[in-house]
């Protein structure tokens, strides 16, 4: 029975892990099931009849020749099956065989069609995530740099959350954000966001500049896609400027949790000092960003995070307990910090996640390791 499927080079174009598990195998077994019991049981029991399930399961499994090539083998049994058992009402079932091996090529011609539309559908979403969130390089210009992003849903590659980091002659800027709310709308929004910031990181001598030009391009991509509500359409965004002659970091937040910073050994939460709006509202609620300054030192951690993480929740309902957590990691890289972040998110939650998560890790280095310094 495995002689067919290893005739037509099936077998081995699967991956070594999962060429011979109970579920691939699952057609054959219950073949040599039912035609052991079919001839070991009393012609009345008919058992025979059970074959037509064969072909049936195999085409939710297999390719189409080796789906045929089952029923086939199904209608060889029950000739022989006829030889022991004269009477058995072979021809009925031998005709129920080939209707349903019939049946079962349509339906795995059509599984198989899908399946190749969902790897096709699968590799677009691939290339567009690497457009919006393209792998960052571990070194930033005087930055050693980590990058995550988690799908709350297995089967996602993109969504509402991003990042990105430049160098550029004011120094290093990097952005950290969330848009309200999932799917392509989200991803929309996040790459009008990311895409303005990829410009303006350049251009603008400001990090409040930077930001003016991120609310224009947000407010005329919700314009332009608008949706039932248009106030429920705001992006968060944390903003971060590293000059290049170093001494402090300068922070500029829209609404977005605060990053972390382990500043020699000692935990700082980099709350803003006044509120800037969030992206899309500015109009409502005026357009006054603030620009905050915070020492910083070579050898320094930074985490910028999106809500996924602190609001990822256990059995208990507690939330994750990200500042102390933070305080641990005082000589962890940015690439180990985040392998360890993701390691105790899905510890936490139970291996679930509610939403998507997007983090940056950050360790400073000295301008000896910045080329533009």
């Amino acid at each position: 029975m495995l002689y067919f499927m290893h005739s037509v080079g099936w077998m081995r174009t699967r991956p070594l892990r999962g060429r011979w598990s109970p579920v691939v195998l699952s057609p054959v077994i219950l073949t040599v099931v039912v035609t052991g019991l079919a001839f070991a049981t009393p012609r009345k029991i008919a058992f025979s009849r059970l074959l037509t399930a064969a072909p049936a399961l195999a085409a939710s499994i297999w390719p189409v020749l080796p789906t045929v090539l089952l029923g086939a083998s199904c209608i060889v049994i029950m000739v022989a099956l006829s030889l022991v058992y004269p009477d058995l009402g072979t021809w009925f079932t031998v005709g129920a065989i080939a209707a349903v091996t019939v049946a079962a090529v349509y339906a795995c011609r059509a599984r198989i069609r899908r399946e190749q539309d969902l790897i096709q559908l699968r590799l677009v979403a691939d290339a567009a995530q690497k457009v919006l969130l393209r792998p960052l390089p571990r070194q930033v210009g005087c930055l050693e740099v980590g990058s995550m992003y988690l799908a709350a849903a297995a089967q996602a590659r993109i969504g509402g959350d991003f990042y990105e980091a430049v160098t550029t002659p004011y120094g290093v800027r990097l952005i950290i954000g969330d848009v309200r709310g999932k799917g392509l709308q989200a991803v929309g929004a996040a790459a009008a966001v990311v895409n303005c910031f990829r410009e303006a990181a350049y251009e603008e001598p400001s990090l409040e500049g930077i930001v003016r030009r991120l609310d224009a391009s947000s407010t005329r991509h919700t314009c332009t896609f608008p949706t039932e509500d248009l106030l429920e359409q705001f992006t968060t965004v944390v903003l971060a400027e590293f000059p290049h002659q170093g001494g402090h970091i300068a922070l500029l937040n829209c609404g977005h949790p605060p990053p972390l910073l382990l500043h020699q050994g000692t935990l700082h939460v980099l709350n803003p000092t006044a509120v800037s709006p969030i992206l899309n509202l500015a109009p409502l609620v005026g357009l006054r960003y603030t620009t905050d300054t915070f020492a910083c030192a070579p050898g320094d951690r930074l985490l910028f995070y999106t809500d996924g993480v602190i609001e990822s929740r256990n059995a208990r309902g507690d939330f994750f307990p990200l500042q102390d957590w933070m305080r641990r990691q005082t000589s962890a890289g940015p690439r180990e910090m985040l392998d360890t972040l993701h390691r105790d998110l899905l510890q936490h939650s139970g291996g679930g996640l509610d939403d998507d998560i997007a983090a940056l890790a950050v360790r400073l280095g000295d301008r000896s390791t910045n080329p533009l310094a």
